[in-house]
């Protein structure tokens, strides 16, 4: 089967063996770049893995289904309560520990299929995960109906975090820093007027300048979600505890019980179409890789989600 494996740091088309061993054998559609693939690839560790915990595709008997990329024991008490990122004998992540989504085949545990809602294309697919990162975060900040919120950072999870507040009937205004983002911001709903106040503030960036402008903007008390990733450490002022306000990190998604945010995420992409036009804009083959890598990486150039055909 074709793969893309990380060769001396480089995204590479290879020919590999079909992976074998216990599970459901997945026929692969779409499988798309995540700006954590990326940061992996920055710092050297990727080294050798076929990356890919984004993607999509089809069982032997034709179901469509998109797959939560993480494995744990299923015993202690956070994978029984269904948070298997924080799995005490440390969970396993599809495309990071253990090759991924970025090939044309993969075996993986019946539980981690997520069939997808009639109404959801294969092409879609691969949105589902990040969708659910938005969920599992507007959860862990406890955002209700009543709040004023303001989400930092037009990547695809601050829109992933637009669409999903949407999906919730709640309105939200979005600070955008290049124009084709604040197109797709304002095509999902968002306003970008940030003005005043905020109950809650989803930090989608996760640097020191990030963090300083949602404890600027969010009222005393107030909640702070971090849904991106401090891939290095920030820095936070006086001001989060002069204003006594609430950090609330996510990680990942709930997984495998209800209340599945896997499945909340596919249940918007069937009821919300537009949220793949918004997301991704670029599609390419497998034997596309370096391009696509490249095209992930340059955010300013107009890419917001870049997804493989498989």
């Amino acid at each position: 089967m074709k793969a893309i494996r990380v060769i001396d740091g480089t995204p590479t088309l290879v020919e590999e063996t079909e992976s074998t061993g216990d599970g459901v054998r997945i026929r692969i559609h779409t499988s798309s770049i995540c700006g954590s693939d990326l940061h992996l690839l920055g710092l050297g560790i990727a080294e050798g893995m076929v990356l890919g915990h984004e993607f999509c595709g089809t069982t032997p008997d034709g179901t469509a289904v998109a797959i939560e990329p993480i494995l744990g024991c299923g015993t202690c008490a956070s994978c029984r309560s269904g948070h298997l990122p924080t799995c005490e004998s440390g969970p396993t992540f599809l495309g990071i520990a253990v090759p991924g989504g970025m090939a044309e085949s993969i075996v993986v545990p019946p539980d981690a299929l997520v069939t997808l809602p009639t109404g959801v294309p294969l092409s879609a697919g691969s949105l589902v995960e990040p969708l659910a990162v938005a969920h599992h975060g507007l959860d862990r900040a406890r955002v209700g109906p009543g709040d004023r919120v303001l989400v930092i950072g037009a990547g695809p999870i601050g829109l992933a975090t637009v669409a999903m507040l949407r999906d919730r009937g709640i309105a939200c205004d979005i600070s955008a820093r290049h124009p084709h983002q604040q197109h797709a911001a304002e095509a999902l709903g968002a306003s970008l007027a940030v003005d005043g106040a905020y109950d809650v503030v989803m930090d989608c960036v996760a640097t020191t300048d990030s963090l300083a402008e949602a404890m600027a903007h969010v009222v005393a008390r107030g909640r702070v979600g971090l849904v991106g990733t401090l891939w290095d450490p920030a820095a936070l002022s006086v001001t989060a505890c002069v204003k006594e306000i609430e950090l609330l990190p996510a990680m990942a998604y709930r997984c495998r019980v209800p209340e599945r945010n896997f499945s909340a995420a596919a249940n918007a992409l069937a009821t919300r179409p537009d949220i793949e036009a918004a997301l991704i804009t670029h599609r390419f083959p497998l034997d596309g890789c370096e391009a696509a890598f490249e095209t992930a990486a340059d955010r300013a150039g107009g890419a917001i989600k870049v997804a493989f055909e498989v």
